[in-house]
Order: C-alpha cells, then structure tokens, then sequence
C-alpha cells in the first residue's frame, strides 16, 4: 500500500507528463527562492494532507516488519526524498513550478503520518488490528486486501455501468488505430464493423450483479467464518453506495448523486445481495473459482457495451480544474482492477492446495 501511494503521489506531482525542456537554471534553485506571493488553502492541504497517508503507511510497514526502531525515521526521511525528486523534476514540466513551500509541507505530512503510525502503535492500536486480522482473515490474505481496498476508489471515476470496471475496448481500440494508422498492419485488427447495441435493462441488470459478486467473491475466500462473510458483504454494499454516489455528486453535481440507481441497478444489487447469501457458505477455493467466472462474464458483457454521448460528455466535468491530476488515476484503477484480480485469483488457485472443507459459522 506504501509503495501504491507512492505512485499516486508521483503521479498527481508529474501530471500530464508532457513538454519536458531544460529551462538552463539549477533544478535545486527553488529551496532557496523566496516564498510564494499567492497560495491557496487546497494547495496546502493537499500538500500537506498529501504525504500523511504515505508517511503513516511506511511507518505502519517499518512497525510490522521488526523495524520499529527506525519507524519513524524512515517514514519521515523516504516521503522527504520523494518529494525533494519530484520537485527537482517539476523544473523541466512547463505546466508545473517547483516550490520550496511544497517541498517543507510534504515533509511535515509525512511526519505527521509517521507520528500518528508511532502513536497508535504506543497505545496498542496495531496490536488489536492484528489481532482482528487474524481472526477474521486468513494468515495468506494480502495481496486480497490490496484489490479490496483499491476497489472502492477505483468506482470513483465515472462508469458506463454502475459498478461496471475493466470497460477497455474501445480505448484499446482506438489506440491500436492511432498507432497503427498509416501502416499495413493497420488491416490485421479484428475491429467491430457495427457499434454494438447498448445492454438491455435485465442485461445492465445481471453486468451490475456480477461486478458486485466480484469483489464479494474475493473477500469471501479469505474470510474465516459465515458470520464474518455476511459482515463483510454488508460493509462492502456500503462502500459501493457511498463511492458510486460520491462519483455521481461529482461528476453531475449533489442533487444528483442518486440518480444512478434504476430499476435495474437496484435490481442487480438485490440479485447480487440474494446471490452472496446463497454463497455464505462456499469453500474457500470454490469462491475464488466463482470470482474468476464472475469477472469473465461480467467484462465480456462490458466490453460489448458502447458509450452513450452523454456519458462521454459528462466526463468533461472530471477533465478540468482540481480533479485533472487524479482523475486519470481513478480510471486506470477501474480499467486494471479486474483483470489485476483476475490475475491474482488466477494465482490464487493454482497454489492453493484443495481448500474444500466446509466453512466454520
């Protein structure tokens, strides 16, 4: 998770990662300009907010691993690197300026992240999350709990299909033929002649049920009883209300952040909560199996789906002013997370040794 948060700190820092120059000035001239004439309150807390995540989370990996000595430091110094190199970077972007108010206000955010790590590790808090974890977590569930906690971010950015992630082919598309443009292997694409139709309301329907059962899925085989499977899928069904709802405040304003709930959306979520009921009970390896299924039907009813005009439209909202830097993010995550738990279920499975018994109540 440190690592993953390093990335999007690297990424919202260097965005759009176009028009590099060499501007002829020393790139660490910035620690000694003056201070910034304007500011605004965003920038300092985005800056300052933005590297506590990542200053509590290396500290959180230093504590867990045997180096709680070096915790704090670590948390402290890593994050200060980072952004000293991504600063010293932002001299060669003509749409970024480097700054010394930056570079001090991420170093305190990591601190301050650090500091909290340090604080709840002093007053047992960690002691009791790992407790937690193993007793409703499998000793192998880790790279799970990524995709799960990655999930609900990557429905912020908006979808075709609520809940609908891994919707790629027609920007594969596009961008083969962007590519291949001019060329003769330009006639080796199997590309799709007619638009497709757009999904039928029972077909939206079951893609929505699916794409919820994925996730379901992928927790249900590393949880350790019935009663902790049903928690979860209610603590997941809230997670996806609340992200889905945030990505429609955002992208078409507050007074809409519901209207993506149809008839057939609220009936993909009744058959997807039906569904995981019925599953409550499945051996571990069989859930996995399951998700995996889950996942191919559910992409390839997605990818056989067009975009609507006005949805294509309403992304303009995503594309300007504060969001710019991280909505590009959210969409990678909702074009990769299937096929990253795809990969990881397929994983799952061929090392997991016959895990059939029944699941303890």
């Amino acid at each position: 998770m440190a690592l993953l948060f390093a990335g999007l700190v690297v990424y919202a820092s260097l965005y759009p990662f176009a028009g590099w120059r060499v501007q002829g000035v020393s790139p660490l001239a910035f620690l000694q300009a003056p201070l910034p004439e304007y500011w605004t309150g965003f920038d300092v807390a985005s800056n300052l907010l933005g590297y506590a995540p990542l200053g509590f989370l290396l500290s959180m990996a230093m504590l867990r691993s045997g180096l709680g000595r070096w915790s704090w430091w670590l948390a402290f110094a890593l994050p200060a690197l980072l952004s000293l190199s991504v600063e010293t970077l932002q001299n060669y972007l003509p749409m970024r300026v480097p700054s010394n108010v930056d570079f001090a206000l991420n170093t305190a955010g990591a601190a301050v992240g650090g500091t909290f790590a340090w604080a709840m590790e002093r007053v047992g808090i960690l002691r009791r999350w790992s407790a937690f974890r193993s007793s409703w977590f499998e000793p192998t569930a880790h790279g799970s709990l990524v995709l799960l906690a990655l999930w609900p971010l990557a429905l912020l950015y908006p979808l075709p299909v609520p809940f609908g992630l891994g919707q790629v082919l027609d920007r594969v598309e596009s961008g083969l033929i962007s590519s291949l443009d001019d060329t003769p292997f330009l006639a080796w694409l199997p590309l799709r002649v007619e638009t497709p139709d757009p999904l039928s309301p029972l077909a939206e329907a079951f893609c929505v049920a699916l794409c919820l059962l994925s996730p379901i899925l992928l927790g249900f085989a590393e949880m350790r009883s019935v009663f902790r499977r049903g928690a979860f899928m209610l603590v997941l069904l809230v997670c996806a209300l609340v992200a889905a709802g945030l990505s429609a405040a955002l992208t078409y304003g507050p007074s809409h952040a519901w209207a993506w709930i149809t008839p057939q959306v609220a009936l993909g979520m009744g058959i997807a909560l039906m569904a995981g009921l019925g599953m409550l009970g499945l051996p571990r390896r069989l859930c996995t199996v399951v998700m995996l299924l889950t996942l191919s039907v559910s992409l390839t009813l997605l990818n056989q789906a067009p975009d609507s005009p006005y949805f294509v439209q309403s992304l303009e909202a995503w594309e300007q002013g504060r969001f710019i830097r991280f909505h590009g993010l959210s969409q990678w995550l909702g074009w990769l997370w299937p096929f990253a738990a795809l990969v990881f279920g397929l994983r799952a499975v061929a090392r997991t040794p016959g895990l059939t018994t029944k699941i303890p109540p």
